[in-house]
């Protein structure tokens, strides 16, 4: 009967972590091996709020995975393990991350989830690499509204053509019948 209420918890913090797997836009696994209880505290507040890091059990993060549809991670979770499950911008949670890791070499990214699909330490860092959504956002505007000037001037091209030869030809007009007078 003592195995019971551990099974519940057990199944219970299945049941937490698959939620988290499905309703987070990506999680990146890391090793958190040598890091203390503050600099843990402090890569948690980097992450920001709407963001989740968590330390589970390898055998009960594996389960969740697998509840949550996600496969290919059962290498990754060798070791100590903690999952970062990204609600917000997942660049800039990537970011975040691999600063951090860069601050302090004993975090190592190991790889992640993302758009439902295992991914690997180097993705994580290409996702890292990625502007974030509001400079591509912007750099999108940028390029539409150039190429709204380039239609607009195509477009005004002929009328204004038109309108120097009328002038030119007014002015020769002018010229010439100066000259006969």
């Amino acid at each position: 009967m003592a195995d019971k209420p551990v099974r519940a918890d057990k199944a219970s913090a299945v049941a937490e972590l698959t939620d988290h797997f499905r309703a987070s836009a990506a999680t990146v696994l890391t090793e958190y091996r040598g890091l203390t209880v503050k600099e843990l505290t402090e890569l948690r507040r980097s992450l920001g709020g709407e963001n989740k890091y968590t330390v589970a059990k390898n055998t009960l993060a594996k389960r969740a995975a697998n509840d949550a549809g996600i496969e290919g991670l059962d290498a990754l979770f060798t070791g100590p393990t903690a999952l970062a499950f990204v609600n917000g911008d997942v660049v800039e949670a990537a970011k975040g991350i691999r600063a951090f890791a860069k601050a302090h070499p004993v975090l190592v990214i190991k790889g992640g989830v993302f758009e439902g699909k295992a991914i690997t330490a180097d993705e994580v860092n290409k996702l890292a690499d990625l502007e974030s959504r509001e400079v591509l956002l912007a750099k999108l505007a940028g390029a539409m509204k150039a190429n709204l000037s380039k239609a607009a001037a195509t477009f005004q091209a002929p009328l204004t053509k038109t309108v120097r030869t009328v002038d030119a030809l007014r002015a020769e007009r002018e010229t010439a019948g100066s000259a006969e007078a």
